[in-house]
């Protein structure tokens, strides 16, 4: 799994091998099976994951007990609840796998040893969190402004690779719709 997150980072920035062994001793390797927990809401977050292979989401469960994604993590993603993390405090969201998954999982001490890794990894970690929030700040004014139809296809575009993959009722509730609506919109498309 390691050698999967040095390829990953060499197309992003060159390492050297002190400096990936420095950055390998702060991740642990684990396979998840599928709809195991990684983060519960409402506890303190340990753990955030770089996925080698499957699929992770982040979701929160409202009152009435729907379940709303808020982020889905395929092969090459991050994810974690990073406030909740690095300031020890109880998760905003959930994280769990949404297919048998092997990921490199790392703890608050991560971003706390990146200055001591080179300006490198830490330019890139920095750079990731603010994709991240770029990303975030666009599904939240397509959450409030875009059609459904709009949505499923930005979907499209942000998880090529999920589209397939996944249950009808996993992106549904990622486009905050039901699926019988889903599966409208895909014929609509379909006959276009």
């Amino acid at each position: 799994m390691l050698d999967y997150l040095r390829t990953y980072l060499q197309a992003k920035l060159p390492l050297t091998d002190e400096q990936f062994a420095a950055l390998a001793r702060l991740l642990l390797p684990r396979e998840l099976p599928r709809q195991q927990v990684l983060v519960q809401q409402g506890e303190v977050s340990r753990y955030g994951a770089f996925v080698v292979q499957g699929c992770l989401r982040s979701f929160v469960v409202d009152k009435k007990g729907k379940e709303h994604v808020l982020q889905f993590a395929p092969e090459n993603w991050w994810i974690s609840d990073q406030h909740g993390l690095i300031h020890h405090e109880p998760a905003l969201f959930s994280i769990d796998a949404v297919e048998d998954s092997r990921v490199l999982l790392f703890g608050p001490d991560f971003y706390e040893q990146l200055p001591q890794l080179g300006p490198g990894l830490q330019t890139l970690f920095y750079d990731l969190q603010k994709n991240s929030m770029k990303a975030m700040q666009k599904r939240l004014i397509a959450t409030l402004s875009a059609t459904a139809e709009e949505r499923y296809l930005d979907f499209i575009r942000t998880y090529p690779s999920l589209t397939r993959r996944l249950p009808q009722r996993l992106i549904a509730a990622y486009l905050g719709i039901t699926p019988e609506s889903l599966s409208r919109i895909r014929k609509e498309l379909a006959r276009a």
